[in-house]
């Protein structure tokens, strides 16, 4: 572990990607590059997985705070109900350019600090008021486990992986 996360390496993918040609050195993104593009998007697409095993992908509003992706919605949403038969989720970017996709579980959250501070980060980022609530939108934290992130422009060369 380097400052608290794991070192980054590259990630596994066939052959015809160029992640194995020597003529690509491995540069690394750092994971300072991945807080700062989970940070400043505006939109975030989320894929659940449907009843029939299908996935479900919708663009939502979130926020990274304290190290994790959060974001708001309604209970009955069908995100909601993905989650509540199965956690697992991916969360990625809207930028195929700069590249941020993060797998995991999604974990409700209700813990009245974190509640108030992803709320506050809502406000700050979005002008909008949210809080979870027993009827109304619920707080999801995702878990994240692995996270790849690259530049489309030198793909090769930064395509990047943390197993956490």
């Amino acid at each position: 572990m380097d400052g608290g996360f794991p070192v980054p390496d590259r990630p596994r993918m066939p052959e015809g990607y160029g992640l194995s040609d020597p003529q690509y050195q491995f540069t690394p993104l750092s994971w300072d590059w991945v807080v700062d593009r989970m940070t400043n998007a505006r939109s975030y697409w989320v894929a659940t997985i449907r009843r029939d095993g299908s996935p479900h992908v919708v663009p939502v509003w979130g926020v990274w705070v304290e190290g994790a992706f959060y974001f708001f919605t309604d209970r009955a949403s069908l995100k909601s109900h993905n989650v509540e038969r199965d956690p697992s989720a991916v969360v990625h970017l809207e930028s195929g350019d700069e590249v941020v996709v993060l797998e995991g579980r999604l974990e409700p959250t209700t813990e009245p600090g974190t509640a108030g501070t992803v709320a506050a980060a809502y406000r700050t980022k979005y002008d909008i008021d949210v809080a979870p609530s027993g009827d109304g939108p619920v707080m999801y934290r995702l878990a994240h486990r692995k996270v790849l992130a690259w530049n489309e422009g030198d793909f090769p060369t930064t395509a990047t992986r943390w197993t956490f």
